[in-house]
């Protein structure tokens, strides 16, 4: 998955949970000719507001500015996980059994990079989605992005 270095998110993670959020995930995105993005996904029993996302944002910031762990120019943005909530781990995968999904992979496993289907579980380090009745299994370190699909 397209997260952050877990130097990084151990780094965010000080600030992020004694601030009373979780933090779902950390997204360090590549953007040619504007530096990177630092995307870093939060939530809460209660939701989040902009203003939750505002101050994780000023807090990570300040850690980020005395720490220096990002070389290049980059954007901090702090963000909800919203319906289409990522997932980072195995946690989540195992959390969310029974929601629809979307995953890519970042090679073709089966002749295909992109599944969608209903979250099984995690066996070991893959994750079992079923597909129209077909169960597939995905190795976690191939994944390139996940995410649960809205339902209403």
């Amino acid at each position: 998955m397209r997260s952050a270095p877990d130097n990084l998110t151990q780094t965010i993670r000080q600030v992020v949970e004694p601030m009373g959020y979780e933090l779902v995930g950390i997204e360090l995105l590549s953007r040619q000719k504007m530096g990177v993005l630092l995307r870093i996904y939060i939530d809460s029993s209660k939701g989040i507001t902009l203003d939750d996302c505002s101050a994780v944002s000023h807090q990570v910031s300040g850690l980020l500015d005395v720490e220096d762990p990002i070389e290049e120019n980059y954007d901090l943005e702090g963000s909800s996980p919203g319906l289409d909530r990522p997932l980072f781990d195995k946690e989540h995968f195992d959390r969310f059994k029974g929601k629809k999904a979307r995953i890519i992979m970042r090679i073709k496993l089966g002749g295909r990079r992109r599944y969608e289907g209903m979250l099984v579980g995690v066996e070991g380090d893959d994750v079992t989605l079923d597909v129209e009745g077909e169960k597939f299994n995905l190795p976690l370190d191939q994944i390139e992005s996940a995410r649960l699909i809205p339902e209403f």
